[in-house]
């Protein structure tokens, strides 16, 4: 959690935290996983797009901009409030695809897609369709060759796709038949692409299963811009991680506030719960993780913003620790709870469905402890 916020940044938060509770508090999370097939309002989501939650990554020349100049540790402070209250909406998926192109777009493909992605309009989605960065992604790889005048083919799957089948545009990310990573922007009503939607843990997130059957990108829309590639894709991963850690502090700071509460509330013998001893070191013991949960998150929203030396390294501790720690805590509370923790009624289960869902995403716990490692045995090589 950031105790020290600039007045921009605390308005920012507060900002967040009222909209969110005035338009989509838990009821309407419900409701939403019941009759929305998208698992959000889009005009809800242009609402949000106008507060600056597609922006904040993007620079100020291409319409962008955030409230201290430090994008990614603003929009994580969004993210913590999305996580309080397991909020909808392609979050992520924008943000990433708004970054990639603001840092890597040619001019044409920043006029073309930026504006609506801005301001709510668009939505886009990234398919990880190839080993990136050390992490096993399921599926068959997508591979891209080289086409009649310089442009690609790409043939393979990628999945799971956040917001895909919800999606005017994907960046793919994919294994070129020479070697290396390409990536590519591709309208998802380009022949041969072929969206598969899938059942999810998380009620209001929708995945889908992407496939590429001789998908032809012409040149103008393959992503190449300053450095490497892989540079970029790294980028884009760390962002990803980033904002989930972000939103998985804020929804196991929300899961033991309440469990906390109910504890005072709940009496046995003629006692409040909260005043045994033994739930004592309990919550103590949880408060301890969420309090880490928040400056390991922290720390590597800091990192990944300053283009830091070490980002790669913290964003990966980040997610190696929320994500190992967060289903444990959030367990723990529903225990707590009873029997009525258990039911389908009592919010704590949709917190434990995003918490599980955001640990699997672009790496689990293990990759992650497995990209540590491999930072730190590159920094003690000769």
């Amino acid at each position: 959690m950031e105790f020290e916020l600039t007045e921009d940044q605390a308005l920012l938060r507060e900002t967040t935290l009222k909209f969110l509770e005035s338009t989509c508090p838990i009821t309407t999370v419900r409701e939403l996983a019941d009759n929305e097939p998208r698992g959000f309002d889009p005009a809800w989501w242009k609402q949000a797009a106008e507060l600056g939650w597609t922006s904040m990554l993007v620079t100020e020349d291409d319409g962008g901009g955030s409230v201290s100049g430090h994008g990614l540790v603003d929009l994580a402070l969004v993210a913590e409030e999305r996580g309080r209250l397991v909020a909808p909406g392609p979050f992520a998926p924008v943000n990433v695809v708004a970054e990639a192109l603001s840092r890597r777009g040619t001019t044409g493909q920043r006029r073309r897609w930026l504006p609506g992605l801005l301001n709510g309009e668009t939505v886009a989605a990234w398919c990880l369709g190839a080993p990136a960065a050390g992490l096993d992604h399921p599926g068959t790889p997508v591979v891209a060759r080289r086409s009649e005048g310089n442009g690609l083919v790409l043939d393979g799957a990628s999945q799971p796709v956040e917001a895909a089948a919800q999606s005017e545009l994907l960046l793919v990310t994919a294994l070129g038949s020479e070697g290396g990573l390409v990536q590519a922007l591709v309208p998802s009503d380009t022949p041969g692409v072929r969206l598969h939607p899938a059942r999810c843990l998380d009620l209001v997130r929708r995945f889908a299963q992407v496939t590429f059957e001789g998908v032809a990108v012409d040149p103008e829309w393959i992503l190449d811009g300053p450095g490497t590639v892989a540079s970029g894709v790294e980028q884009q991963l760390q962002t990803t991680v980033v904002l989930e850690c972000a939103e998985l502090a804020g929804a196991l700071d929300r899961v033991l506030e309440m469990t906390v509460a109910y504890a005072f509330d709940r009496y046995s013998f003629g006692r409040p719960l909260a005043s045994y001893q033994a739930l004592k070191h309990r919550f103590a013991d949880m408060k301890m993780w969420v309090e880490a949960c928040h400056a390991t998150a922290s720390a590597a929203a800091h990192a990944v913003d300053a283009d830091a030396a070490d980002a790669a390294e913290l964003t990966s501790v980040a997610k190696a620790y929320i994500g190992e720690r967060g289903p444990v805590i959030v367990q723990d509370c529903v225990q707590l709870h009873g029997g009525i923790g258990v039911t389908w009624d009592h919010d704590i289960h949709l917190y434990l469905r995003r918490v599980v869902v955001n640990r699997t995403q672009h790496g689990t716990p293990s990759d992650h402890r497995e990209r540590v490692f491999r930072a730190m045995d590159a920094e003690v090589s000769p």
